[in-house]
């Protein structure tokens, strides 16, 4: 139980509060590349298909990465379950900069330079996201409800 009640505690702080909603709004477009095809993606069968062909990435693995960036960019927004929403990014950036960017250097291709993106922004991405899984959701996050429910069904228990 003290695991699940860690899982939803959060610091009940605006900082944290306008972390998780940032990171939540710059990662919902690139989820919805990968899902629903907009701005300019490929849609979930053309990233599946990119993932697991060109990158060879096992489906499973393809799958969570893709659920991390959608589901994981609303969660973050709501504020519910930050601490996993925000793991899960912070996956994504790690393998993307393994897999693909760390060739390139630190620095992103604003000039058109380099032949990929370094990775600055993926850096900055797992700083914020370790924040939230240390921190939680901050103020107004929906895993406070939670909490605050495990908490209740916890003090009846020991009542009873």
């Amino acid at each position: 139980m003290k695991a699940l009640n860690f899982l939803f505690k959060t610091d009940n702080d605006v900082s944290t509060f306008l972390l998780r909603v940032l990171l939540g709004v710059v990662f919902f477009p690139h989820g919805a590349q990968k899902v629903l095809g907009w701005f300019g993606g490929y849609g979930f069968s053309g990233t599946m298909g990119f993932f697991t062909g060109m990158l060879h990435v096992p489906a499973l693995f393809a799958f969570l990465a893709i659920a991390a960036e959608f589901a994981g960019a609303i969660a973050l927004i709501l504020g519910l379950f930050t601490r996993v929403a925000a793991l899960g990014i912070a996956a994504n950036m790690l393998v993307a900069v393994a897999m693909v960017h760390w060739q390139y250097g630190l620095f992103m291709n604003w000039a058109g330079n380099q032949k990929g993106e370094g990775f600055e922004f993926h850096l900055l991405a797992i700083g914020v996201a370790v924040v939230l899984i240390i921190r939680g959701g901050g103020k107004w996050a929906a895993d406070t409800a939670i909490e605050n429910s495990l908490r209740a069904t916890a003090l009846e228990r020991a009542a009873a």
